[in-house]
This record gives structure tokens, C-alpha cells and sequence, in this order.
């Protein structure tokens, strides 16, 4: 069999799994965070936080309850990392230093899990159970909880009341994510991906040395960590390592967990605003670029230049084997049009082009199929902005779902859709300018700015996933890649809840015959150019000096 006819057949089965699972699993969230009943375990976690579930918040007290409980899980993360050496199960290995533990804080609790640390030889049992582990569920329940609150938005009319963050983040938990991720773990444990509390061992004797391997409970972080779009890896070579991604199924099976939700979840969006099609129109905007991403790829990677690469079948530089070019380019394009940041291959040595479209899948601002939560609120925003085009087109007021977009309604998208690009450019010229991090890059030329550019893309999206070129453990890019995620994560939800608000407070509007129908091909269409031209060519110029130069060379 050809690499070629492998890749696309991995390609297929993923879809047809994630066909399978779109309707029951979207329709099962949508009872979810519709229900008006309350599990036994969820009401004794209620009662520990002194939360009342049945309260209706308004967006500013929901958005509070999103800052204050993440602004504890950074405390909270912070001082574990700060204490490691002295807590019980650290294999040994002492405490984070100050700016990387905050900014491993900021990472996990934002979601975007970029680490610049070797995770065997820097994080105890302890901090990889209690702290990242858990970070990883809750992270992701938040992203969950702020796109149902958009939703409703949507759906409701005459009231500002989005629901209640501490039941939503609750549920999200108890109901979504645990129960997928318990038989998520057994797969992967059944698949060869180790589970245990093991410590240190010598593997073998070289010269000049020993290499050192530790165990840890592997699986269950792994599911979790596609699952929930975070992507930060027990070991350093994250879903490249054989213990965490031993197997081509593995591989494809946490490719489908990365997918999973983001994809389920415009289902959900279907169900909540009476308007199933409604569903099925973004799910096609998704799809439509996600494929083309997936195409894009695997074109640029199994391109044959030279007899080395003729010999390998293609790029082979940087992918593992038992993967091969098919299965490293739907993990490639997937994790980086999700939050997730995963990675089963080495995106520095991927070819000048195909690294470039893992970063304009970053700076799309990852809504093909996006992050947990986050792909659908972005993508909401968009067909806000698209309906509003649409509308100066036709010269009329612009509606979707029933709710005019007026001027409120589109200061508050448009704040949403210029904040990453700003934190990302500014930072990314910033870095440039002065001395101090230029001495990071172990490149230069056009591959040297585009691994400061894929770093600040990764931050400021919420991705994690690295060039790797550039040493990032330094004082600087600590603590500014760590103020980017934090800001590209909460600021983006600020004008996110306060869109659902004002939403919310409207009266719907009845269709007419002069109403844009937003279920429609046209405007799935319209929504693709709207994503590609609004966010793509703001990131043109900086795409131009980086992988663009360095593909057309």
C-alpha cells in the first residue's frame, strides 16, 4: 500500500468515527446543560464551594466566576510547582524556579499547555496528578461552560441571564469529561500507553553515561489531553513517545479525541437554539476547512524533491516512522486547528510550506474545529461578523438566529478578533527588536522568525505546540508567553460573554423574506471568506518574512 493511499484511508476512518459519534454525543450535551436536575455528587460539590446551581447569572457575574476560579487554579498551580520538593512523589526533582512555574501556571490553567520544561525530568507524580491533570478537566469545562453561555444567548430573548458558570463547569466535568476519558484511558491502556506510579529506572549503559526513563500515570493524562484540547505531554516528546502514542491506532484514536467534542458540539448548538441546520451549516464551515488544511499538507509533505526524499517517500524529516506523512499531517493540522498543541511530530522540520499552514491554523484563531468550547464561540463570532458583511451588502440590518447584529453587537467582535493578533505581532516584534531573546534562536534567517512567530501564534491562541528551535526557558519568554496565554485566553471571553449578554436582552426578530438564511451553503460559504480574509491576511505580512520566504526559496 502506497503512503499516500494509507494516509487517506486514516483520513476516512477518522471521519466516519467522528460521524458516528456527532449526533448522540452533541444531543447528550445538549441535555446536559439544559437540565434542570442536579447528580448526588454534583450537589456535595456544590455544598463544598457554597455555590448555589439554580442562581441565574447575568454575564458580568458569570465572567467573574470564570476569573476568579481560574485566577485560583494559577495560585494554586503556582505554589504546587514552588513546593515540589518538598511534597512526597517527586521522583526527587526540586522545585520549579519562579518565572517557569508561573509560567507552566498560566499555561495549563489557560489551556494551552506549552511547556518549556522536560517533563520526565522536571515534574513529580504529585504535580503531573493533582496539578496538570486536573487542570487539563477543569481548563477545558470552562471553555465548554462560556460557549454554552453564548449559545443561550442566542437562544434566549428579554433577559440578560446566561445560566450559572459553577453549574456549568461542574457538569462539564462530572458529566462530559470524566466518563469519556475513564474509557478513553482503558483504550490507550489496552493499546500499550503505560499507567503507573513507577520511578526511575536505568534502561541501559552508554558510554560516557546511563539513559534514565520514569513511569507516571500516562493515560489517563493523555485522553484528557486530547480530549480536552490541551495537548501538554507527560514527556517531553509529547504524543511522539512510544509510551504515550505507541501505535498507529493510538495515533488516529487520539486524533478522533482531539476532534471530538469541538465537532460534537455544534451539534449541541443545533439542539439549544431550536435549529438543528443551524448546526449542521457551521459544522460544514469547520469541515470545509479542515479538510483543505488536511489536503494542503499532505501535498506539501509528500512533495518529491530529490532523490532523499524520493527514497523516504516524502518528508520523512522529523515524523516518526510508525506514523508516517499521512497520520503526522492529520495530527498536525488537527491539533493546531484546535487549541490542543499536541504533537506526534516535529512541525520545525516540517517543509517551509506545510510548517506555515500549522501556523495560519493558529492565527485562523483555531475554529476548524477549534478547542473545547473555544472553536464554537469563535466560530460564532465569525458568522456574527459574516452576517453582518452580508448585511452592508444588501443595505440591511443584519440578523442571525433572530437577533439583530448592531453596533453594540459588532464593537464587541470585533474587540474579540483583534486582541490575539495584536498580542501576537507586538510580541512577536518585540522580540525581534531587542537582544536578549534573539540569542534564544538556534536558527536564523526566515526559519529563525518563524520560530518566534509560531511561539507567540502558540500563546496567544492557546495552542502549546513549539517550532522547538527556540529555547523558551528563559526569563523573558517565561513570563511574556505567559502573559500571553493568560491574556489571549480570558480577554477574548470578556467580549464573548458580554456578546451573549447583549444577545440575551434582545427580542427576536421574525423572518422575512428578505432575511439571510444562515443554514444555507451561501452562507457557509460567505462564513469560509469571512475566517480566511479577516484573520488570514491580518497575519500576511508576518507569514511573508517567515514560512512563506523560507517555502519559496
Amino acid at each position: 500500500m502506497s503512503p499516500v493511499l494509507a494516509g487517506v484511508l486514516q483520513l476516512l476512518a477518522l471521519m466516519a468515527a467522528l460521524a458516528l459519534a456527532h449526533v448522540p454525543l452533541g444531543t447528550y450535551l445538549a441535555r446536559v446543560y439544559s437540565s434542570s436536575t442536579h447528580l448526588r455528587v454534583e450537589k456535595w460539590i456544590y455544598r463544598g464551594i457554597g455555590a448555589d446551581p439554580d442562581t441565574e447569572m447575568r454575564w458580568p457575574a458569570y465572567l467573574r466566576g470564570v476569573l476568579a476560579f481560574s485566577l485560583a487554579g494559577v495560585l494554586f498551580l503556582y505554589l504546587l510547582q514552588r513546593l515540589q520538593g518538598v511534597l512526597p512523589g517527586s521522583l526527587g526533582f526540586a522545585s520549579i524556579d519562579p518565572d517557569q512555574a508561573f509560567n507552566t501556571a498560566a499555561s495549563f490553567v489557560s489551556n494551552t499547555n506549552w511547556q518549556s520544561y522536560y517533563g520526565e525530568q522536571a515534574m513529580g507524580h504529585v504535580v503531573q496528578t493533582a496539578g496538570l491533570a486536573v487542570q487539563n478537566f477543569v481548563s477545558a469545562a470552562v471553555g465548554i461552560a462560556v460557549a454554552v453561555a453564548l449559545v443561550r444567548g442566542f437562544a434566549r430573548s428579554r433577559t440578560g441571564e446566561l445560566g450559572n458558570f459553577w453549574a456549568d463547569l461542574v457538569r462539564g466535568v462530572v458529566r462530559v469529561l470524566v466518563p469519556i476519558a475513564v474509557v478513553g484511558a482503558l483504550v490507550l491502556v489496552a493499546c500499550g500507553v503505560i499507567q503507573n506510579f513507577s520511578g526511575i529506572h536505568e534502561v541501559g549503559q552508554f558510554t560516557g553515561g546511563s539513559q534514565q526513563w520514569n513511569g507516571g500515570a500516562v493515560a489517563s493524562q493523555e485522553v484528557i489531553k486530547e480530549l480536552g484540547t490541551n495537548g501538554g505531554g507527560y514527556f517531553n516528546a509529547n504524543s511522539a513517545h512510544p509510551f504515550e502514542n505507541p501505535t498507529p491506532f493510538t495515533n488516529l484514536f487520539e486524533i478522533f479525541l482531539i476532534l471530538l467534542i469541538p465537532v460534537a458540539l455544534t451539534r449541541t448548538f443545533g439542539v439549544l437554539t431550536g435549529s438543528v441546520r443551524q448546526g449542521y451549516a457551521i459544522l460544514g464551515t469547520m469541515a470545509t476547512i479542515w479538510l483543505a488544511f488536511v489536503a494542503l499538507m499532505m501535498w506539501t509533505e509528500f512533495a518529491h524533491h530529490g532523490p532523499a526524499l524520493q527514497a523516504a517517500g516524502g518528508a520523512m524529516e522529523g515524523k516518526e516512522v510508525r506514523f508516517g506523512i499521512g497520520g503526522s499531517s492529520v495530527f498536525a493540522v488537527s491539533t493546531t486547528l484546535t487549541s490542543t498543541g499536541a504533537v506526534d511530530s516535529f512541525h520545525s522540520s516540517y517543509t517551509g510550506l506545510g510548517g506555515g499552514i500549522t501556523m495560519l491554523g493558529m492565527m485562523l484563531g483555531e475554529i476548524a474545529p477549534g478547542g473545547v468550547g473555544s472553536g464554537l464561540y469563535g466560530m460564532l463570532v465569525m458568522a456574527v461578523v459574516a452576517v453582518f458583511i452580508a448585511g452592508l451588502m444588501v443595505g440591511r440590518t443584519p440578523e442571525y438566529l433572530g437577533k439583530k447584529t448592531g453596533i453594540r453587537e459588532i464593537k464587541y467582535a470585533a474587540c474579540y478578533i483583534l486582541i490575539t493578533p495584536a498580542l501576537v505581532l507586538v510580541l512577536t516584534a518585540a522580540a525581534m527588536a531587542l537582544p536578549t531573546p534573539g540569542d534564544a534562536m538556534t536558527n536564523s534567517g526566515a526559519h529563525g522568525f518563524s520560530e518566534i512567530l509560531y511561539a507567540y501564534t502558540s500563546a496567544a491562541n492557546n495552542n502549546g505546540s513549539a517550532f522547538a528551535g527556540l529555547n523558551a526557558d528563559t526569563q523573558w519568554f517565561n513570563t511574556t508567553l505567559g502573559l500571553a496565554m493568560l491574556l489571549g485566553r480570558f480577554l477574548p471571553m470578556v467580549f464573548v460573554l458580554a456578546l451573549a449578554g447583549s444577545l440575551a436582552g434582545q427580542r427576536p426578530v421574525p423572518a422575512t423574506r428578505g432575511t439571510l438564511r444562515t443554514e444555507k451553503p451561501l452562507f457557509a460559504g460567505l462564513l469560509v471568506g469571512a475566517v480566511l480574509i479577516i484573520t488570514g491576511l491580518t497575519y500576511f505580512p508576518a507569514l511573508a518574512l517567515g514560512p512563506l520566504a523560507e517555502g519559496l526559496a
